[in-house]
């Protein structure tokens, strides 16, 4: 999987892209069709933090966003958002492959 991580009002550490890429490997354990990630992460004026996320999956596009005081809880936040969609998507398509 391709993941494209950007910034805005904040630069990008290593730390930074090192967990969004750790954290995105959990969506591949349940679905392995995600074919790319852009990830932008943003830092508001008032101290908030934003993640936010459009992964493309076969099929579909899938978009995730979380705010939190820290930037990692940010990026938790907004993984278990799509992971959650991601395994909505794959249970659709079981289902659908399966005839029912």
């Amino acid at each position: 999987m391709q993941i494209n991580v950007s910034g805005h009002h904040v630069e990008i550490t290593e730390a930074m892209q090192a967990h969004v890429e750790e954290k995105m490997g959990k969506i591949t354990r349940h679905f392995d069709h995600v074919t790319k990630a852009q990830v932008t992460l943003t830092v508001e004026k008032d101290e908030r933090h934003h993640a936010e996320a459009t992964i493309h999956v076969s099929g579909a596009d899938m978009n995730a966003s979380a705010d939190s005081d820290d930037m990692y809880a940010a990026i938790d936040a907004m993984i278990d958002k799509l992971d959650r969609q991601v395994l909505k998507h794959k249970e659709k398509l079981v289902a659908r492959n399966h005839g029912h």
